[in-house]
């Protein structure tokens, strides 16, 4: 577990986990909503060298970046508007993995279908200043967990 206080500790922490990122990695956020999901979200994104503020794909469901913009390809999605699990198909979450990574907020509504392999971080705190961060780390990510 991990504990964190204030918006720009979050953001931190992100520019932090940016740097292990690599190619076909997913990255799982969960939390209730104004947990810090899209706060960390963006500090992964600053952290991969995103000069602008992103924007919460709340309503287009996936904003991509790619280079020179940031230093790998990811897509940050937004599974929120989901009703089932299958909708996420239309998406082509697996393409992005082939050439970037994917940050997802609201995974569990992809039901079983998330990778085996997806770091899954629970924010939990939602309403304070102070965060905890409970990871499930998989063999993929093993040797760049926790971010330093």
């Amino acid at each position: 577990m991990i504990e964190l206080s204030g918006e720009e500790a979050m953001r931190a922490f992100g520019a932090r986990l940016a740097g292990c990122l690599r190619t076909g990695d997913v990255v799982a956020l969960s939390g209730d909503l104004g947990a810090g999901k899209t706060t960390l979200a963006r500090g992964v994104l600053e952290g991969l060298g995103l000069a602008a503020e992103a924007p919460s794909p709340s309503f287009t469901l996936v904003q991509s970046y790619a280079p020179p913009e940031v230093r790998l390809p990811v897509w940050h999605v937004d599974l929120y508007r989901l009703s089932h699990p299958e909708e996420a198909e239309e998406l082509g979450l697996d393409e992005a993995l082939s050439e970037g990574a994917l940050l997802i907020e609201w995974p569990e509504r992809l039901g079983s279908w998330l990778w085996p392999d997806a770091l899954v971080i629970r924010i939990d705190g939602a309403g304070g200043d102070r965060r905890r961060l409970t990871a499930t780390v998989p063999p993929a990510w093993g040797g760049r967990w926790p971010p330093r």
